[in-house]
């Protein structure tokens, strides 16, 4: 590994000759820094080497870290519980982890309250693994129409997914090409609130595959920070 700029650099190169490769360009493809465990010194760093976004699991994380990051958007990546959406309602950008009509109702009437509209995507659990929350791929139409009737505080941008873990991440472009054809299917649907943008899909060690099969939004965290070190947040 080397430094954070130049790790950064390195997945910038890569996602430009991916990008090509697919008839698109890096700059339509948004690098968003995943920084759980990372110090704010940390996500300094990679935001003084251009990172624009950075992703975070935790709601604790992000008002951990708030006020010591310079200026960036902020992400919300992981699972949320309804009851910490006040917490980050005005500190985030996006939240990618919409997995249930009750999630949406509570960001709803917390994005009511703080006078915005939240953009968010829906979380699809294509492999359906108990370990990952999401709706299943026959449940998102549903999902997606019940959020635009009932939450008027919520714009529907677009879906993520995480994958299964394979050392071989052939073995899952599947699941990534299900997700992409689920959004263009739903990017159609005709809306005020439904403005399909970001297809979040791919990790360090996928999203060369997920590019290729339409993600225009990557969550990376280890190959630009390196290896977690659990320990240190204990």
């Amino acid at each position: 590994m080397g430094t954070i700029k130049e790790n950064i650099a390195v997945i910038n190169a890569q996602k430009e000759e991916i990008a090509m490769r697919t008839g698109k360009k890096g700059e339509d493809v948004l690098l968003v820094a995943v920084t759980k465990t990372r110090s704010a010194d940390e996500i300094n760093e990679a935001i003084d080497a251009g990172i624009t976004d950075i992703g975070e699991n935790k709601v604790q994380e992000i008002l951990d870290k708030y006020d010591d990051v310079k200026p960036v958007r902020w992400h919300m990546i992981g699972h949320l519980q309804t009851n910490k959406v006040k917490y980050i309602i005005d500190k985030v950008s996006l939240i990618h982890s919409v997995d249930s009509l009750h999630l949406a109702e509570e960001i709803d009437r917390r994005a009511e309250a703080a006078g915005i509209t939240m953009d968010v995507l829906i979380q699809v659990n294509a492999a359906m693994e108990e370990s990952k929350f999401g709706v299943s791929t026959e449940e998102t139409g549903a999902v997606i129409e019940a959020v635009l009737e009932k939450c008027p505080h919520i714009k529907v941008r677009g879906l993520m997914s995480i994958a299964p873990y394979a050392e071989d991440p052939e073995e899952i472009r599947d699941y990534f090409r299900q997700v992409h054809e689920l959004y263009n299917r739903y990017a159609a649907y005709r809306h005020s609130r439904s403005d399909f943008k970001y297809l979040s899909m791919g990790m360090s060690n996928d999203f060369e595959v997920a590019m290729e099969e339409g993600s225009n939004l990557i969550r990376v965290g280890t190959a630009i920070f390196g290896t977690r070190n659990y320990q240190s947040m204990v």
